[in-house]
């Protein structure tokens, strides 16, 4: 099989992809979209329906992408295709560099095997089967023996907060549980790409919020490439690295929330956006920015002093093994501890810092900035520091949006 060269971080790209269903003669009704007949029309004279029409698009590894719309706009019908349990009319799937629609059906069943993992709405398990033998299924498919089968999927349930359950059957869970269940069963093959299609659609709204909350957890140790449909505006928004919206079969915008919020493609876009309270949706994850400078608890006073100095900063984050956050340092700080004879950093750190998660929404951060005149530390898994929120330049930004609800 062939591999066609793509951008280093491209994991997924989509080009030209059209999907006519009940078409008797495809090329004429590829030849009508071309000469810009309406969808209705096509129906008309030919019975065929367009569900996609040159969708054009790429996911970069390791991002959450969404594909959002209302219902019949396309969006689940494009995810089935990128591992063609709809077969795509024409376009080219390339994944890794391989186009998918060239593939054999050897080739096929052992790339949904190994390279694609798909979470379901309805959840999909076997009522028969225990939640250890649920998540194992895929693994049972692919050939693993019982043992290496068994070990790889109670690493999973455990990944996904189900330690303890790994004997009860369907009927014994909540909605929540069997989600997780079926993201576990996904999780234990290890494949690349997870393909969710309205994974958390089915489950109440607090239970709900949290199985978002452990996906976004998850994906921030595992960095696996997600395509996720849902119809949830808000879901989309606080989810997405970056996000389709798609109308009728077409894409109509991509971007990230806050580019969708703040500079709509057009009419369509900007009726759907319109009513999201921004302050509740966007989190700190958009508006905080990569740290100028570090330094680490190794590092020693003066070292760190004349970090600072060279990059013209009066206070950097200290940090400890793999990212933690430890605390702040001050210029002046550190100045004094020198002249008082200490050496060490966090002999001098001030680590009585409030700090926030990528989560938090730009609502809670408001009454945060009130109390504090610091910068705030966005933390992710493990107290990792992942940015920085400066109080100053945020409160602009704040105030204009809330005087947009």
């Amino acid at each position: 099989m062939v591999r066609k060269e793509v951008s280093g971080e491209d994991k997924i790209v989509v080009e030209g992809l059209t999907k006519v269903f009940n078409a008797h003669n495809p090329e004429n009704v590829l030849r009508m979209l071309r000469a810009e007949v309406s969808k209705s029309e096509i129906l008309e004279k030919t019975g065929a329906t367009v569900g996609l029409y040159d969708i054009n698009f790429s996911v970069r590894q390791g991002e959450l992408f969404v594909l959002m719309g209302l219902s019949g706009s396309g969006k689940s019908t494009l995810e089935r295709c990128i591992n063609r349990l709809i077969e795509p009319t024409s376009g080219q799937i390339l994944i890794d560099g391989f186009d998918v629609l060239k593939m054999s059906r050897d080739e096929l069943r052992e790339f949904r095997k190994h390279k694609i993992g798909m979470v379901f709405q309805n959840f999909a398990l076997l009522p028969h089967r225990t939640v250890l033998e649920n998540v194992a299924f895929g693994l049972e498919v692919q050939g693993e023996g019982r043992e290496e089968r068994f070990a790889a999927s109670q690493k999973a349930i455990e990944m996904v907060g189900l330690k303890g359950y790994e004997n009860m059957r369907p009927s014994e869970l909540s909605g929540g549980m069997k989600q997780r269940v079926g993201l576990a069963r996904a999780l234990a093959t290890d494949a690349d790409i997870l393909l969710m299609d309205e994974a958390f659609s089915a489950l109440d709204p607090l239970i709900r919020k949290d199985m978002q909350n452990e996906l976004l957890e998850l994906q921030e140790r595992m960095r696996k490439t997600i395509i996720f449909v849902t119809h949830d505006l808000e879901e989309a928004l606080r989810l997405g690295d970056r996000i389709a919206l798609m109308n009728d079969g077409r894409i109509i915008q991509i971007g990230t929330a806050e580019e969708i919020l703040t500079n709509p493609a057009d009419d369509f876009v900007i009726r759907f956006v319109e009513g999201v309270d921004r302050n509740k949706v966007l989190s700190c994850q958009n508006v905080m920015m990569k740290p100028e400078q570090t330094v680490t608890v190794g590092q020693g006073l003066r070292t760190a002093l004349v970090i600072m100095k060279d990059v013209g900063l009066s206070t950097v984050p200290v940090l400890g093994k793999e990212k933690k956050f430890m605390g702040l340092l001050y210029a002046d700080d550190a100045l004094k501890g020198i002249k008082d004879g200490k050496t060490k950093i966090m002999e001098v750190a001030r680590t009585d810092i409030t700090t926030v998660e990528q989560g938090t929404s730009l609502d809670e951060l408001i009454s945060i900035l009130i109390v504090t005149n610091h910068p705030i530390p966005v933390l992710g898994e493990g107290g990792r520091l992942k940015g920085m929120i400066v109080p100053g330049n945020v409160v602009p930004f704040l105030s204009s949006h809330r005087g947009e609800n």
